[in-house]
């Protein structure tokens, strides 16, 4: 199935029933009262966020989504039936702006959250209501209210635990393949990754997270050069970032600490939320050094990227995890790392009371 993850619609409701004047007419009954009845509402459109979708594909060809009408009213004190609601089912994750002015109106992050796009119109009013007792056949309705129209744009953000970047063929897809039961596309060719893949790594009975990969970033990404720019905002609702770098590029030009500079370059012009963001060093590909060279080299890469003076990058050295995706060495780190700072960050956020101390706790009754 082809990625989708920005697509303009149209939601129009439904418009409500007219009322209606309406007379009872029955022999033997030459002056029956008022029965016109109220016209049904509009049938209104609604978003439903469910987990079981994973794309915007389907409103990218569908573009507008129209509720039917509401009924007209009808004699003998029936009401018109209400129209008929529209749901549309968008990935978790998707924010729905208002295409006209840029405003967030929704945003759907849980599983079942279910918003209002547009309200079906009310429906009219019959002469039964306008009756009085100086008013006794009364000849007034009330046409149905229009219902609401708007033009929204959808983008959806992947909900993720943990989010990797790189450059192309740094071996991300490799990596999540490695760790996850992601299954990308793997070539010796960049931008092989056209679109996020999502991979949930299971570190033990019960112990699970999600690991998003976006496609390559080049510099420039930020002001639109290459692919990632189009996905980095899949990054945003991580809660951690993995750098992942080919330490031994095959290529003797190609310079690792350049490379691993000019994405940390692209990441602040992009966003500098999401560049303060903690992020951890993979140094992937360490299976073409030789074993006796590894220390050093990683060390001397750390220390260059690191650099001198005031704009010194803040690298600590024990979230530096040397790794090759390809033979699986040190992966294993990595994914018990990460799941270890996610459970403790989760308890920093949600701390359990200790019930011992809380003194407005109701004491236990004397036995």
């Amino acid at each position: 199935m082809k990625f989708v993850d920005e697509a303009r619609i149209e939601v129009v409701a439904g418009k409500g029933g007219n009322g209606i004047v309406s007379f009872r007419r029955e022999k033997f009954i030459p002056k029956g009262g008022p029965n016109g009845g109220d016209g049904g509402r509009g049938g209104s459109v609604f978003a439903l966020a469910d987990r079981n979708i994973n794309t915007l594909i389907d409103y990218r060809y569908a573009r507008r989504h129209q509720a039917r009408n509401g009924e007209h009213g009808r004699g003998s004190d029936q009401y018109g039936a209400g129209g008929e609601d529209i749901v549309l089912r968008m990935p978790v994750g998707t924010q729905i702006y208002d295409d006209e002015t840029g405003e967030l109106l929704f945003d759907l992050t849980e599983h079942g959250a279910r918003v209002t796009l547009a309200t079906g119109g009310a429906g009219g009013l019959g002469n039964i209501h306008f009756k009085s007792s100086v008013n006794r056949a009364p000849r007034q309705s009330t046409p149905g209210a229009e219902g609401e129209s708007r033009l929204l744009r959808l983008e959806l953000k992947v909900l993720a635990d943990v989010g990797l970047l790189g450059m192309p063929n740094a071996g991300k897809s490799t990596f999540i393949a490695a760790i996850s039961n992601a299954r990308p596309k793997i070539a010796d060719y960049p931008f092989t990754t056209l679109h996020p893949n999502l991979g949930v790594v299971r570190v033990g009975v019960g112990q699970s997270f999600v690991v998003a990969d976006i496609p390559g970033l080049i510099e420039g990404a930020a002001q639109g050069a290459g692919l990632g720019h189009r996905f980095l905002r899949h990054l945003a609702r991580t809660r951690l970032l993995l750098h992942v770098v080919d330490i031994a590029p095959l290529d003797e030009t190609v310079d690792p600490v350049a490379d691993a500079r000019a994405i940390l370059a692209e990441l602040r012009e992009y966003d500098p939320d999401l560049y303060a963001r903690p992020r951890w060093l993979v140094l992937n590909k360490i299976d073409m050094i030789p074993e006796a060279e590894r220390a050093a080299r990683i060390e001397a890469f750390v220390t260059a990227l690191r650099g001198r003076g005031r704009k010194a990058l803040p690298i600590d050295e024990a979230r530096v995890f040397p790794v090759s995706a390809l033979t699986h060495e040190g992966c294993e780190q990595v994914c018990r790392a990460i799941w270890s700072w996610l459970c403790a960050m989760r308890d920093a956020e949600h701390p359990e009371p200790d019930v011992r101390f809380d003194r407005d706790a109701p004491e236990e009754p004397a036995r």
